[in-house]
């Protein structure tokens, strides 16, 4: 990176932990995606910055032509997950201001700062920034996220490859720690858990790299099953959804997967996971054919409603 871009990058990112984002999006991803929705080039003047409206690709290939930073393509999901989330949440972005009840599996979702935001970057560097300043962290939305990180209570959880990670107490991560610690080690080879989702941070662990080595190429929002496990001894993709209050893999979420991994080179292995038999049947008729169920109170078996592929003695 020259060193103008360099020194852009910087004074985004002290902009960003000046406005109280947290650690996790203080890095130079964030500050260069702050950078693109304000449509600042490295020379251009703070108060030149605007409001474009921009899709996560629209914004990489902005870095990569004024900044020379290029992201591999399925990067956009780690952008839009790790820091375009956090800047909604956090009140300097809008999303869709253009058209606020498009399909949230549409292509043409976009992003824009919000007017706050467009008037802080705009007062970088005058007399007026302190004040404004002063009057973006009084918004609502400013320090949710601080708070958010603050004040929820923490498990931490140890993945096969010697990982520490942190998941949010409760509700569906529950079931998320079982399949870790219980469905993992009895089921599958030379595990490596390349997606995982948290009930509270939407998600945790994105492998972006052997995701796109494998052919994997995820959605731009809501379509993502809950964790993708690689099973590196036979080769295979398992696709796993945790139901609790959502429902399993019936047909059509079958088809929506098979259609989203369509490009993926390992063999698909479905599996809805559910926290205890009466849970699951709740849900048991509406499972889809040539696909798996595990119960986490009965871990050491599976369910499999494949058909004959199974028929024969024990």
């Amino acid at each position: 990176m020259k060193p103008a871009a360099a020194k852009r990058v910087k004074e985004a990112l002290n902009l960003l932990v000046a406005v109280g984002i947290p650690k996790e999006q203080q890095n130079e991803r964030s500050a260069l995606t702050l950078l693109a929705l304000a449509n600042l080039a490295p020379r251009a003047p703070w108060n030149d910055a605007s409001s474009p409206l921009r899709r996560s690709t629209q914004m990489m290939g902005w870095m990569t032509e004024q900044y020379g930073v290029r992201y591999a393509p399925n990067t956009r999901e780690t952008i839009r997950r790790q820091t375009v989330h956090q800047f909604v949440q956090h009140g300097l972005l809008i999303e869709n201001p253009d058209n606020p009840e498009r399909p949230i599996n549409s292509p043409h979702w976009c992003y824009q700062l919000s007017p706050v935001a467009l008037k802080l970057v705009r007062s970088i560097g005058t007399p007026e920034f302190a004040g404004v300043l002063s009057a973006f962290l009084s918004h609502p939305a400013a320090g949710a996220l601080q708070a958010r990180h603050r004040d929820l209570p923490r498990e931490t959880v140890l993945l096969p490859d010697g990982v520490t990670i942190e998941l949010s107490a409760g509700g569906q991560n529950a079931l998320i720690r079982a399949i870790i610690e219980e469905f993992i080690p009895r089921f599958v080879r030379k595990p490596r858990v390349l997606l995982l989702g948290d009930a509270a941070n939407k998600e945790i662990i994105s492998h972006a790299s052997p995701l796109e080595e494998l052919g994997i190429v995820l959605p731009e929002r809501g379509k993502a099953p809950d964790m993708l496990i690689h099973d590196q001894e036979r080769d295979w993709l398992i696709v796993i959804e945790a139901v609790t209050s959502h429902g399993p893999i019936d047909q059509k979420r079958k088809n929506e997967l098979e259609h989203l991994l369509t490009s993926a080179r390992p063999g698909l292995v479905f599996v809805s996971t559910f926290p205890d038999r009466k849970t699951f049947t709740k849900h048991h008729a509406k499972i889809a054919w040539e696909t798996e169920v595990w119960i986490a109170d009965a871990p050491d078996h599976m369910i499999h409603y494949n058909g004959v592929r199974f028929l024969g003695p024990y």
